[in-house]
């Protein structure tokens, strides 16, 4: 998915057509994972990789005092914005202390940020 928002194969509204992930990004995952990977099983990830980068959109977004650090790949925060955000937000422990390697792919795959 990446890969396909690097080529340029979003449409003006940023996303990937079902023509394109079909002839062009089902082909590449097949031959990059070694089998077939069904339409609705993409369609499926793509849900899943929405809702995880909604959370960390949320946070980056709606909530002043939050960075990204890309070499830790982690979010920071002063304690006391972490303590705020959490009160609301309790289920977002993790985004405190995890890693998120995928952050940055998932912001250009489904996030419509820049691909670089």
């Amino acid at each position: 998915m990446v890969e396909g928002a690097k080529l340029g194969w979003r449409d003006i509204n940023g996303v990937i057509s079902k023509q394109m992930v079909e002839t062009l990004l089902l082909p590449m995952l097949k031959e990059k994972l070694g089998h077939e990977i069904a339409y609705n099983h993409y369609q499926s990830r793509v849900k899943l990789f929405k809702k995880k980068y909604s959370n960390y959109a949320q946070l980056m977004r709606h909530n002043s005092g939050f960075g990204w650090d890309p070499i830790t790949k982690k979010f920071t925060a002063a304690d006391e914005v972490w303590s705020d955000y959490l009160k609301s937000n309790p289920s977002h422990g993790h985004l405190r202390t995890g890693t998120f390697s995928d952050y940055e792919h998932l912001r250009v795959a489904v996030g419509n940020g820049t691909a670089t």
